[in-house]
C-alpha cells in the first residue's frame, strides 16, 4: 500500500507540472526526501485533478478539521511543496501543487542549505534529469514533436542597455527595470541552479554571485512569508539586475502557469553552465523553448573578429566565418549579451517583436548519457 501511495502521489506531481518526467524510482526517493507519508498521501487525495485550490474546494476533497488543514497546508508550504498565494481580484487565497521542475527543485534549494538533506536532493535531482534525458534521447523525433505541445517555459528580456529605450516599438515589457516598477512586492532569493551546482563541486564559471534570483509579486510575498526570500526595494532589484548584465547573464522572466499574459513570478540572471534550462537543453532533455523580442545583428564592417561575442552567446549561435562574427538567427534568443560585451560596438539589436525560439535538444548517442 504505501508503494502505492507514493506512486500516485509521484503521479499527482508530474501532473502539476509542465514538463513530462517519468514516474520513476528515483522521483520516487526524492519525494520521500521532501514530504512524509502523510504529506503524500495529502496531495494525492486533495490535488489529484487539479493542481490549484482554495480552502473551500480542499474541504471538499479531505474529511478534516480546520485546524488540521491549515496545519497541513503551513507545512506545505515551509516545505516548499506547494505555494499559497491571494487573488489580487477576487482576495482568495489558492493554494498551487507545484510540479518537480520548475518548481520542488528551486523552492528546496532557494534557502541555500548546505546539511546532508540538500546534498542528497540535488543528487536524486540529478538523477532524475539525466533519465529524462535518456527518455528524449531514446525516442528522439517523437519526444521532440511531443515538447513543441508544451509552452514556452520562460521570456528573454535583453540588456536593457542594447534596447533604444524611447523608439516607437519598445513596449514596457521589453525593459526589464519597467518590469520591476510594477511591482511593490520584491523578494531576493539565493540561486537555486548555482547552488545545486556547488553542491555538487561543478562551481560557476561565469560569477561567484548567488544571490541575483528575484521573485515579484505574489510569489516574492509568498516566498518573504515563508522565509525563502528577503524584501528589497525597487532600487536594490535594478542594481542587481545591472551588475548581472555585466557579468553576462540572461534576463529570464518567468509568469505565473507559463502564460506570458499572467503576472510574473520572477527574473532570473542566467548562465549557460549552471542555469537549469541551459543545462537540460545542453545535455540533450529538453529543449531550449523561450519567447523573444529580438535578435542579435552584426555590424560586420565594424568587426575585427576578436572572438568575444563567440565566448558570450549562452546560447553558442555565433561563429567567426573569416574573421567576421556569424548569426545563426534560428538559435539567437535575443539576450544582449552579445552586444553588451562586445568591445567594437559591431553587435547590435533589431526587434522582431515576440517570436518564438525553439531549438531541440542536442542529439547525443543514448549510451553517452546512461
Amino acid at each position: 500500500m504505501s508503494e502505492k501511495l507514493w506512486y500516485k502521489a509521484a503521479r499527482t506531481v508530474v501532473k502539476a507540472g509542465h514538463l513530462p518526467f517519468p514516474i520513476s524510482e528515483t522521483l520516487i526517493e526524492l519525494l520521500k526526501q521532501l514530504m512524509t507519508e502523510e504529506q503524500a498521501k495529502f496531495i494525492s487525495q486533495v490535488y489529484s485533478r487539479k493542481p490549484n485550490l482554495n480552502l473551500d474546494q480542499i474541504k471538499q476533497r479531505i474529511d478534516w478539521d480546520n485546524e488540521a488543514i491549515n496545519n497541513m497546508l503551513n507545512d506545505l508550504m515551509r516545505n516548499g511543496i506547494i505555494s499559497g498565494t491571494t487573488s489580487r481580484t477576487t482576495g482568495i487565497k489558492v493554494y498551487r501543487l507545484f510540479g518537480p521542475f520548475p518548481g520542488m527543485f528551486e523552492y528546496s534549494l532557494m534557502k541555500g542549505g548546505t546539511s546532508d538533506k540538500e546534498k542528497r536532493l540535488v543528487i536524486l535531482f540529478d538523477k532524475l534529469f539525466k533519465e529524462m534525458g535518456e527518455g528524449t534521447q531514446k525516442n528522439y523525433d517523437f519526444m521532440v514533436k511531443q515538447f513543441k505541445n508544451f509552452p514556452p517555459v520562460d521570456r528573454v528580456v535583453p540588456v536593457e542597455e542594447e534596447v533604444e529605450v524611447g523608439h516607437d516599438e519598445v513596449i514596457p515589457g521589453e525593459e526589464v527595470t519597467k518590469l520591476i516598477d510594477d511591482y511593490d512586492d520584491i523578494g531576493l532569493t539565493y540561486c537555486y541552479c548555482r547552488h545545486e551546482k556547488d553542491l555538487l563541486n561543478d562551481h560557476c564559471k561565469v560569477t561567484d554571485e548567488k544571490h541575483n534570483c528575484i521573485l515579484l509579486g505574489k510569489s516574492a510575498k509568498f516566498a518573504i512569508e515563508h522565509d525563502f526570500a528577503k524584501p528589497i526595494s525597487q532600487a536594490e532589484a535594478k542594481k542587481i539586475l545591472s551588475e548581472a548584465e555585466d557579468y553576462g547573464l540572461v534576463h529570464k522572466v518567468f509568469h505565473v502557469g507559463l502564460d506570458t499574459q499572467k503576472d510574473i513570478e520572477g527574473i532570473c540572471s542566467c548562465c549557460k553552465c549552471c542555469c537549469g534550462i541551459f543545462q537540460l537543453f545542453y545535455v540533450g532533455v529538453m529543449p531550449f523553448h523561450t519567447i523573444t523580442s529580438y535578435i542579435a545583428k552584426v555590424k560586420e564592417d565594424d568587426c575585427v573578429g576578436c572572438g568575444t561575442c563567440v565566448e558570450k552567446c549562452p546560447m553558442e549561435t555565433i561563429d567567426l566565418e573569416d574573421a567576421i562574427a556569424i548569426i545563426n538567427e534560428n538559435k539567437c534568443i535575443g539576450c544582449g549579451v552579445c552586444a553588451h560585451h562586445c568591445p567594437e560596438g559591431a553587435i547590435y539589436l533589431e526587434r522582431t517583436g515576440p517570436r518564438n525560439v525553439f531549438v531541440p535538444p542536442h542529439r547525443k548517442e543514448y549510451k553517452e548519457i546512461k
